[in-house]
């Protein structure tokens, strides 16, 4: 083999190693943006949380989207902040939210600059008795809610930023009664678009869903091994649901 041959395969086997590496920084800088979102989520620092998004981002969660980074901050600051912690950027006393990140899967999109990413959070949640407020969503509590995440990731000026962040909650139970006693919305869903609702969404999502329906969050990725789009078997509740829809 010719000097040249050589120094070819070399550069060659050095720029797709340099690819490969590129990748792995850029899969383990977004587990890190995501597993930051879950704690500062957690305490309440929805300023910061809204400083991870690009200008162009939006959140799509219980039935609505917030677009762009007025929407984005309408929803974890006009909204969550004034709701949970009386308009406090962090924790308060009595008010626990924990969300935990899990069973992150990242692929990062061919050009290096989009990402795609599933995850897990499943959230303990409550208020203190010796810290409850007025209104109904104020009073002591605890229960739990289990979610899964759809989420876009882009890379701005060189630096990953949640671009839509796709959060679609599955389950929720009381601490007391669990989740098989869990009504069908246990969470009401939004009916009302801003800015009819002054901090509801921009848009709201038609197909949404709560336990005890139970269906699959659409996978971005395809099979590993068969290269085939993952679709569970359709069962008699969706077939039960569409016939609903026609009467």
């Amino acid at each position: 083999m010719s000097d040249n041959i050589q120094t070819s395969a070399l550069v060659s086997r050095l720029n797709d190693l340099e690819q490969r590496l590129t990748v792995r920084e850029d899969e383990l800088d977004i587990r890190k943006l995501q597993h930051l979102y879950g704690y500062l989520i957690d305490k309440c620092m929805y300023n910061e949380t809204v400083d991870l998004f690009t200008d162009d981002g939006e959140v799509r969660f219980f039935g609505g989207i917030w677009k762009g980074k007025e929407g984005v901050r309408r929803l974890y600051v006009e909204r969550f902040q004034k709701r949970f912690t009386y308009g406090n950027n962090g924790p308060i006393d009595g008010f626990l939210l924990d969300h935990p990140q899990m069973q992150d899967i990242i692929n990062v999109q061919p050009g290096g600059e989009i990402a795609l990413g599933r995850a897990r959070s499943m959230m303990q949640a409550g208020r203190h008795k010796d810290y409850e407020g007025d209104a109904p969503h104020l009073k002591a509590r605890q229960w739990w809610e289990g979610g899964i995440y759809e989420n876009t990731y882009k890379k701005v000026d060189g630096v990953w930023r949640m671009h839509v962040l796709n959060y679609m909650p599955i389950w929720h139970g009381d601490f007391e009664s669990g989740w098989a006693n869990t009504p069908p919305e246990y969470v009401p869903f939004p009916k009302v678009t801003y800015p009819t609702d002054p901090t509801g969404p921009d848009e709201l999502i038609t197909d949404h869903w709560l336990w005890p329906t139970h269906k699959v969050n659409a996978f971005h990725m395809k099979h590993p091994v068969t290269g085939e789009a993952m679709i569970p078997q359709r069962w008699q509740g969706d077939i039960d649901r569409e016939n609903a829809k026609k009467g």
